[in-house]
């Protein structure tokens, strides 16, 4: 049975009108079932998202009021970490309790204590529009945690030449605040240049950074992701992670994935 988030507003119910990805329904479905059987078959990919979904966890503040909701949910991994998490996606599977898009919640303003988006802001093509939405509808003290690609000099060869989505690193932002057209859209490099090196201040006029750390992920960027063999036997996870602590100190240089945390401005910060 689905839930159903506390300040849902079936006035603003959302529909494939309103900021898709442009995918189309049997693309979605044959992404699914692949990423389904993925997860299910490779261990190392369950015990490096386990530990990325940690760094969430320890962002997010549960006894705020409101709900948590999470935005492109996917095969809904999180909400096994994070059970009160409201999963939402743009295409109805079983699993998900909304189905929206993340430039029109169907939820009132003000009723959501932590939103949270992993692997999914570089699939926006307007992130002002989605700023002026996560705004109106975060509680005063409400968190946007973010969590994404970090290109550096070492991962960049990695996301560009292995991964299926495109890097964009000097691609120009579309900082409009109207809802883009229903199309597809990545740009991996977008959390980098906007959180990391300025290149876009389309969050400052709504939201505060409350945290932002970039750290090498070679542990991921080895392990194949969803769709690649790993490159590296599961026993020697153990030694990869410690060599990403180890070199996490030069993120421009080493870098792989980064994680954000804003908060709106008109709240008063924690």
């Amino acid at each position: 049975m689905r839930t159903v988030a506390p300040g849902y507003d079936d006035r603003k119910r959302c529909d494939h009108d309103h900021g898709t990805c442009g995918m189309t329904d049997q693309r979605h479905e044959r992404e699914i079932d692949a990423n389904i059987e993925a997860w299910r078959a490779k261990p190392l990919l369950r015990e490096i998202y386990a530990r990325f979904y940690d760094r969430i966890l320890e962002q997010i503040d549960e006894k705020a009021d409101g709900a948590i909701v999470e935005i492109g949910s996917g095969i809904g991994n999180l909400k096994e970490r994070l059970p009160a998490a409201i999963s939402s996606d743009l295409y109805l599977n079983g699993w998900l309790d909304l189905v929206c898009s993340g430039y029109a919640l169907p939820l009132r303003d003000h009723t959501v204590s932590n939103l949270i988006l992993f692997d999914v802001f570089h699939h926006l093509e307007r992130p002002a529009a989605f700023f002026r939405e996560a705004e109106r509808v975060l509680a005063p003290r409400g968190r946007l945690i973010l969590f994404e690609p970090y290109i550096s000099m070492a991962s960049w060869p990695a996301y560009g030449l292995f991964h299926p989505e495109d890097v964009a690193i000097s691609a120009p932002i579309d900082l409009s605040e109207e809802v883009p057209l229903d199309r597809y859209y990545a740009a991996q490099g977008n959390a980098t240049r906007m959180f990391f090196r300025g290149e876009s201040e389309a969050w400052e006029r709504r939201f505060r950074i409350r945290h932002a750390e970039a750290f090498a992920a070679f542990h991921y960027l080895l392990s194949g992701g969803f769709s690649r063999r790993a490159f590296y036997p599961g026993r020697l996870s153990g030694l990869l992670r410690a060599f990403d602590e180890q070199v996490s100190r030069w993120p421009r240089l080493m870098g792989g994935r980064c994680l954000i945390v804003l908060e709106p401005l008109n709240g008063s910060p924690l």
